[in-house]
């Protein structure tokens, strides 16, 4: 894309979330950078969270800045206590937030019999531990009338061979979210989860051959794959007042995607 055609897409990009502050966990690239910076042009502060690569997550922050809005970067594992904290101290140079977008992950696919119980640790140990523990964490920093945004995948309701530990974490994911929508509505938080089809990132780079993502993009009602902003367009959408009657769902950003 060009400068100038930057520069239209983002003067076309509403307003919807200035003055608040948002924290992107694993902002570093792909969706979730795409995240981090839809929800700067609209006007939110971006908190953005990596793992290990800071000169990604660098990238990230120096673009969104670039655009005008405020950005900054941290060091955080979410499956480390220790990281934790150190989010946790940047939050409170904030003083609260309004937005809590849970999108870190990773990915290890298999056969059942050829998982290792190490291989559920590890994904269990980010997909859903690291998000429940980022998520108490953060609580009571968010303010009354919040976001949180609970990134899953379509993965969760489909049947994929050698998917089962990544897509029993998404399933977990959305049981989490239905419940907490309950649990935290009096404090008039509202909690969704976005379901992303295929879509064009690293993590799709190294889990499907190529044979398979377009297979995949055949499927669709729409004919492609799922690009990053697709996803971040919907997240943007729940983050905003205007999802304020929303809570407790999965948006399926998918482009009809059918298996």
């Amino acid at each position: 894309m060009s400068p100038a055609q930057t520069a239209v897409k983002a003067a076309a990009v509403p307003k919807r979330l200035t003055d608040k502050v948002a924290v992107v966990t694993g902002g570093s690239r792909g969706i979730g950078a795409a995240i981090a910076q839809r929800l700067a042009a609209e006007g939110a502060t971006v908190i953005i969270t990596y793992s290990a690569s800071a000169n990604a997550a660098e990238k990230v922050v120096s673009e969104i800045t670039a655009q005008g809005s405020k950005a900054v970067a941290v060091k955080a594992d979410i499956a480390s206590e220790q990281d934790t904290a150190a989010l946790l101290a940047e939050i409170k140079k904030h003083g609260k937030i309004d937005i809590l977008v849970n999108n870190a992950a990773v990915f290890e696919g298999g056969p059942i019999d050829q998982i290792t119980l190490d291989q559920y640790d590890r994904v269990f140990g980010v997909n859903v531990r690291g998000l429940v523990a980022t998520t108490i964490a953060t609580l009571p920093y968010i303010n009354d009338g919040g976001r949180i945004i609970n990134i899953s995948s379509g993965a969760a309701r489909a049947s994929l061979a050698s998917f089962s530990i990544y897509s029993a974490t998404k399933g977990a994911l959305e049981t989490l979210t239905r419940v907490w929508a309950q649990d935290l509505g009096k404090r008039q938080i509202t909690v969704n989860a976005v379901a992303p089809g295929v879509t064009v990132t690293d993590m799709m780079e190294n889990g499907l051959p190529k044979e398979a993502q377009q297979a995949m993009a055949a499927k669709t009602a729409l004919g492609r794959l799922g690009q990053p902003d697709d996803i971040a367009d919907a997240v943007a959408f729940l983050a905003s007042n205007d999802a304020r009657w929303v809570t407790g769902k999965t948006i399926d950003a998918d482009g009809g995607l059918t298996f």
